[in-house]
């Protein structure tokens, strides 16, 4: 008990620096400061919370369906609506590990491993696996699978505590459907049937996993509204996944494999690989196969998910999502979200296969070992070179610029240049440009014209956005897939080409760019001040749109 008590302090240290630095406090941009963020502020300030599901979001695009914002049930949204933005943050990755750290602790030590003299492994392993940095905004959507196995695997063994029950009602509540839920909750039928072939069918597992699948489902009812009613085309219908040929899938699954994702980043390249290896080699050298059965086939698994994530992408699916569109609407190669799971698992198996093979003193290091990892890998180190939150939103910088525009934000739309629009919304202006999963399809074709020429020019920047689109930005050649331009830049924008023709009739008023743009005058840009201050990552243009002068 003295180990999982100092199992749970270490997991509020971990979190402590966003409570004692604030906004000063460094966070992941991409997907995290960029979008998901603001999106919450945005929503929380639309006044659209409970929406019906035919409601837009004025500030966004002009009217963004409230459907594009997910679920009013979902925790996350609860702390950013309660709370300010940082420190909702904050909470979210104090609440998200704590779990992970339970939930991995009582699958180990219920299920995995029991002996008694394991539990440093089991505790070891499990706060390595709660350190691990996950995608903020999927909150338990990967790392609360330990814990949902834990319950089903209890019920599957006859426990009908109402333990399991209640996490099974919870954890909705505070992870993602099609962010991780989907792709577990699908598994665990197939482990059902396969269960229910081989011995008899389980009827209590069955309900469990119906129960939490059909409460997913109330809870995520705009997704299934969306996916299943929604008429009007959006931009996840020109959306194309499958592009690799064979060679780039197979160096896919080799990179997959060794290095994860970075929405379910592992960091077990440096030590967890190299002992499950071991491991395996200690297992062949001594024939420990059926001892050893779970081990081995988990080892199967993990490759076999590197694998069908990276042949997700390859051409050889194009005659089927060409037959069955929702195949590119929806992202099936997420089945490697379970590889976190199925790596730490791997992990403590690996480490009681070395203990009893070698000694206590190898697995010591590996455990602390990948400890350390974990530590570096924390947000305030890996981030240390990025904008803090405070310099990333800016807000009393484009305090500045509100006051200097001097009319109500919502009479007006703005764009950005080489800064994510996401900055502009969470200061309250509406924005004709967006980082949203799914928008009006009509809206997509409309907003290209902007940047028609742009797109003509940069082959890659064409492809994508016209296949996927998700980053509806002003985007610019001479730039290309960079959004992100702090003030230390000395970068120019000399050739762009933009039709603020069409730009001016949409609305759009006023650009903001983190660069100068020598061409301005020709793209009937008008410079009316820049806007500098200290504790800002940017310097911003402000260019008003002219309209354009007919002869």
């Amino acid at each position: 008990m003295r180990l999982f008590t100092c199992g749970i302090i270490i997991v509020c240290l971990h979190a402590l620096p966003y409570f004692l630095l604030g906004e000063d406090a460094h966070m992941r941009v991409h997907d995290n400061l960029d979008s998901n963020i603001a999106w919450y502020r945005v929503l929380v300030q639309s006044g659209e919370l409970f929406g019906s599901v035919h409601a837009t979001i004025p500030q966004i695009i002009g009217g963004l369906p409230r459907n594009a914002y997910g679920t009013e049930f979902s925790g996350i949204v609860w702390l950013h609506a309660l709370f300010p933005s940082v420190y909702a943050y904050g909470l979210s990755q104090l609440l998200t590990r704590l779990f992970a750290f339970i939930g991995m602790y009582l699958l180990l030590k219920t299920h995995v491993l029991k002996e008694k003299e394991a539990e440093w492994i089991r505790v070891g392993v499990a706060l390595a696996f709660a350190l691990t940095p996950f995608w903020p905004s999927g909150m338990l959507s990967t790392l609360g699978m330990p814990l949902a196995l834990w319950a089903l695997l209890n019920i599957r063994a006859g426990d009908r505590s109402l333990k399991n029950y209640v996490v099974l009602t919870l954890l909705p509540f505070y992870s993602s459907f099609v962010l991780g839920f989907f792709f577990f909750l699908s598994a665990m039928f197939i482990f059902w049937a396969f269960d229910a072939w081989r011995r008899r069918p389980n009827v209590p597992l069955l309900l469990a996993l119906i129960y939490m699948t059909v409460l997913y489902l109330a809870i995520e009812y705009r997704l299934v509204h969306s996916f299943l009613f929604a008429t009007e085309p959006t931009s996840r219908d020109e959306y194309v996944h499958a592009r690799l040929p064979l060679w780039r899938s197979l160096r896919l699954t080799l990179k997959n494999y060794m290095f994860g994702h970075t929405h379910v980043m592992t960091i077990h390249t440096l030590i967890i690989l190299p002992i499950t290896l071991i491991a395996l080699y200690i297992v062949w050298r001594k024939t420990w196969w059926q001892q050893e059965r779970l081990f081995w086939q988990l080892h199967i698994v993990n490759v076999a998910l590197s694998a069908w994530y990276a042949f997700w992408f390859y051409k050889g699916w194009l005659p089927a999502t060409e037959a069955f569109p929702f195949l590119d609407r929806f992202n099936f190669a997420r089945y490697h979200f379970l590889r976190p799971m199925v790596i730490y698992v791997l992990f403590a198996l690996s480490l009681r296969i070395i203990w009893r093979a070698w000694d206590r003193g190898v697995v010591s290091f590996a455990i602390a070992s990948q400890l350390v990892v974990a530590m570096l890998f924390h947000e305030q180190i890996v981030y240390r070179d990025k904008p803090t939150f405070r310099a990333f939103y800016a807000e009393k910088q484009f305090e500045q610029v509100k006051r200097y525009i001097g009319k109500p934000l919502h009479t007006y739309r703005v764009v950005s240049i080489g800064m994510h629009p996401a900055i502009a919304q969470y200061n309250g202006f509406y924005t004709l440009d967006t980082y949203n999963n799914f928008y009006p399809l009509s809206y997509k074709h409309q907003f290209r014209k902007i940047i028609a020429s742009e797109l003509a020019k940069n082959k890659k920047l064409k492809q994508y956005f016209d296949e996927w689109g998700g980053r509806c930005y002003i985007f610019v050649d001479e730039l290309g897939k960079h959004y992100m331009f702090t003030k230390q830049s000395n970068k120019r924008i000399r050739h762009v080409k933009l039709h603020t023709d069409v730009l001016y009739d949409m609305g759009g008023r006023y650009v903001f760019s983190a660069l100068p743009i020598d061409n301005a005058k020709e793209n009937n840009l008008k410079l009316l001040r820049t806007f500098e201050h200290d504790e800002s990552a940017w310097n911003i243009y402000l260019y008003e749109v002219e309209r354009e002068k007919t002869t």
